[in-house]
């Protein structure tokens, strides 16, 4: 796993939370959607960056974000 800060940590953390509810809301709509990750294994797929200052990247929803060292989370 990549060394990472507490906001990042946190900012990793409630990304993961949004798969698990955007998970829950498909099943009460009748969908079958796959299992999401556990969180560990959300985790285990955050990339480093190179050039950006300690940013890290994650895949979500289908695309990359980026996660500052502050915290912040952009596409």
């Amino acid at each position: 796993m990549i060394l990472t800060t507490h906001p990042q940590r946190v900012s990793i953390k409630r990304k993961h939370e949004q798969l698990v509810s955007t998970f829950v809301e498909r099943i009460r709509r009748g969908e079958r959607p796959a299992l999401p990750p556990t969180y560990r294994e959300f985790r285990a797929t955050v990339q480093p960056t190179f050039g950006c200052d300690g940013a890290v990247v994650v895949k979500w929803c289908g695309m990359w974000v980026c996660i500052e060292r502050d915290g912040y989370a952009h596409t």
